[in-house]
């Protein structure tokens, strides 16, 4: 049997959008079930997200802190950060988040996993990538009035230690706790990391030009 994920629509009766943010909105579906009753369903639309699993030659992950409010919490997480552009290719997003978050750039890339984020409420894909070959950026670094980028802590962390602190529930942003364990994960499957599909692989979720 093979397992996988796979597109399907419901018949969408009606749709409204009661909320238009800056970046993303909340629509409202009235959707025919399947036993024709109707049912209504309110999500979150979202462009989408990239995050960047870096990791040096002594195996340890860069992770920043960041305070989440909605959770009343701060962080340890990847760097991440929206496509705001439509069509957007995700590899030049991450490389961007990775060097306005870290001043960091890395010379291979690649796909280390997909997910949704809270697929029963909202629409929000995102991309995780493996950046090795990791090194501080050219230039100045990125700064801009008023950034979430200023109060940053960023640090380098063993990568059994972050699986640790995932599995003690100690840690748990979702581009994180995803990341770490598809990574061990994957450093423990046949052909290691070099199995992983290559950064330019397509994503059905948020389709892109390469």
């Amino acid at each position: 049997m093979n397992i996988k994920d796979t597109s399907e629509t419901w018949e969408t009766l009606s749709s409204r959008r009661p909320f238009q943010g800056a970046k993303t909105a909340v629509d409202s579906d009235e959707v025919r079930m399947p036993d024709g009753s109707t049912a209504r369903r309110d999500y979150q639309v979202h462009p989408g997200s990239v995050c960047v699993l870096a990791l040096d030659e002594d195996g340890r992950v860069l992770v920043l802190s960041q305070y989440r409010h909605p959770v009343r919490r701060r962080l340890w997480e990847l760097p991440a950060g929206l496509l705001d552009v439509p069509g957007e290719n995700p590899l030049l997003g991450a490389q961007r988040e990775l060097y306005e978050e870290a001043h960091a750039k890395a010379e291979d890339w690649r796909v280390l996993v997909d997910f949704y984020a809270s697929p029963g409420g909202s629409d929000e894909a995102i991309r995780v990538f493996l950046a090795r070959g990791v090194s501080e950026a050219d230039g100045e670094r990125y700064s801009e009035s008023g950034s979430e980028e200023a109060d940053m802590e960023v640090t380098w962390v063993p990568l059994a230690e972050l699986v640790r602190g995932v599995l003690a529930g100690e840690l748990g942003n979702p581009g994180l706790v995803t990341g770490v364990l598809a990574l061990s994960a994957a450093l423990a499957g046949e052909g290691g990391v070099d199995a992983l599909r290559p950064a330019l692989a397509p994503w059905p979720a948020r389709p892109y030009e390469a």
